[in-house]
């Protein structure tokens, strides 16, 4: 007769996972993930939870098998705080192990993702067009190449090939000059994308400037003077960087031309008021936002030119 062989009831075997760790007082934690997923799910792309998790529980090791003791998990994560919720602050703040393969995949995920965002903010100065992305691939790779000596320059123990720009230098006198050595996985693509392009300007390996979209604002002069009601929260580069927008207030004028950069143009005309300026792409979708709502439909945003720049670019 076969003997049975007992597993500690604590054990559960799984394979071909993608792990996600935390470590919680003195204790780390574990859940086991599908292979690609958790970006995903961090991203956004993905938001159904149970095609994340291979299965709800935390471990203590998920390559022993070995589940955390519901006391290890009150004295770590507070004894009210259900597992679920455990879970969610593994998946979103832990830090996620993965294989050469998922690795090279992840990079190349964040790569593409930033040379995306960066061509479609950026244009050049000249023909106020934008660069397709294998041309803004190029010049990254340049510098990447040649930030050892940018570095050095900086640094003044050498010389690289890349110059900055007459009014970058101005600017950047007595401070450092932003360097791009490559994406990497632990920042987001976004952030990634703010520092590729602070260096694009800075160095000009190709002729670049940011893109502006030139517009049009109409909205009744009977609101002007308003309280603005909306909490919308106004996104520049820096903020989505961060996660995070600064919250405005004040009259719906004062709102409306805090997203835009430069006015060209103010103008009453009858029971109308009219501003031309110009903003950045990012602003564009919160401002009409901000205008539907706070005008009910009574004004309007028109968008005059896509990419174009302005004095003191």
């Amino acid at each position: 007769m076969p003997q049975n062989i007992n597993q500690p009831s604590n054990q559960i075997r799984l394979t071909n996972v993608s792990l996600v760790r935390l470590k919680k007082g003195k204790k780390r934690f574990e859940i086991a993930c599908y292979k690609n997923k958790v970006l995903e799910y961090r991203s956004g792309v993905e938001t159904d939870l149970d095609n994340v998790l291979q299965i709800p529980n935390v471990f203590l090791s998920v390559s022993k098998g070995q589940t955390a003791p519901s006391e290890d998990l009150k004295k770590a994560f507070g004894g009210e705080t259900p597992v679920h919720d455990i879970i969610m602050e593994i998946l979103k703040k832990g830090e996620m192990q993965v294989g050469e393969k998922e690795r090279h995949a992840q990079l190349e995920r964040v790569h593409n993702e930033v040379i995306d965002i960066v061509a479609g903010k950026l244009v050049d100065p000249r023909s106020k067009r934008v660069y397709t992305t294998g041309m803004i691939d190029k010049a990254l790779d340049q510098l990447s190449s040649q930030g050892g000596a940018v570095q050095k320059t900086e640094e003044g123990k050498g010389s690289g090939t890349l110059t900055p720009t007459n009014g970058e230098s101005s600017k950047e006198k007595g401070k450092e000059m932003p360097i791009w050595t490559g994406v990497v996985t632990t920042k987001s693509a976004k952030s990634q994308a703010l520092d590729a392009m602070k260096a694009l300007i800075a160095w000009q390996p190709i002729p670049v400037t940011r893109a502006r979209m030139r517009l049009r604002v109409t909205c009744p002069t009977s609101l002007l003077k308003q309280a603005a009601k909306g909490q919308t929260k106004r996104e520049t580069d820096e903020d989505d960087a961060d996660g995070a927008g600064e919250k405005l207030t004040g009259t719906v004028k004062d709102r409306i031309l805090s997203y835009v950069e430069q006015v060209e143009t103010q103008d009453t005309m009858g029971s109308e008021w009219e501003v031309v300026g110009f903003v950045e792409p990012g602003a564009f979708k919160v401002l009409g936002e901000f205008i539907g709502g706070e005008t009910k439909g009574r004004g309007r945003v028109e968008v005059l030119d896509m990419a174009v720049t302005h004095e003191g670019d």
